[in-house]
């Protein structure tokens, strides 16, 4: 796999690179995940556990090892992650009504809270795109919680619109 320094971009006093994330990044990912799901907790009490994250160090390990689960790290001059994209290939072949396609799935997108508005979330959402299109992808997918409108707003303005709604009633 070639190396993602796709571009440097520039900005307030920082320079930002995106590349693969390593396992140097575990300490770094682990604050960004509980602060995703501080985010989902917040909106979903019923939904997210407190203090929570997504991921055990070793299943972390085995995504970071994983072709199929490439994850991509926003670093500043110093290597210090300041935001990460978890990405899935899904694969769709010899399907009975769809096309076969190869989609690339954003599991996971996050920017520290403190760095946030800076252009992060953007350099990794192009990043995702210009692999997605090296890798011969028809699309490249998410979901988003309705809760977390702040993401919505940022997914927008990317230019993602909804493929499909997941609706649901509490019982």
């Amino acid at each position: 796999m070639q190396d993602l320094t796709l571009h440097k971009v520039i900005f307030r006093i920082r320079t930002m690179k995106i590349r693969r994330a390593e396992e140097k990044d575990l300490k770094g990912i682990n604050r960004l995940l509980i602060q995703v799901n501080a985010v989902h907790h917040e909106g979903r009490p019923d939904l997210f556990k407190a203090g929570a994250k997504k991921y055990t160090d070793a299943q972390l390990l085995a995504i970071l090892k994983d072709e199929e689960t490439p994850v991509f790290a926003a670093v500043d001059e110093n290597d210090v992650l300041m935001g990460y994209a978890f990405c899935i290939f899904v694969r769709q072949k010899d399907n009975n009504i769809l096309e076969d396609m190869t989609t690339l799935y954003i599991d996971d997108l996050c920017v520290d809270e403190n760095l946030r508005g800076r252009h992060v979330g953007r350099a990794l959402y192009e990043a995702v795109l210009a692999f997605a299109r090296e890798q011969g992808c028809y699309n490249v997918t998410l979901n988003v919680w309705t809760c977390n409108e702040n993401a919505m707003r940022f997914y927008e303005a990317c230019g993602l619109k909804p493929q499909k709604v997941g609706m649901e009633v509490i019982l």
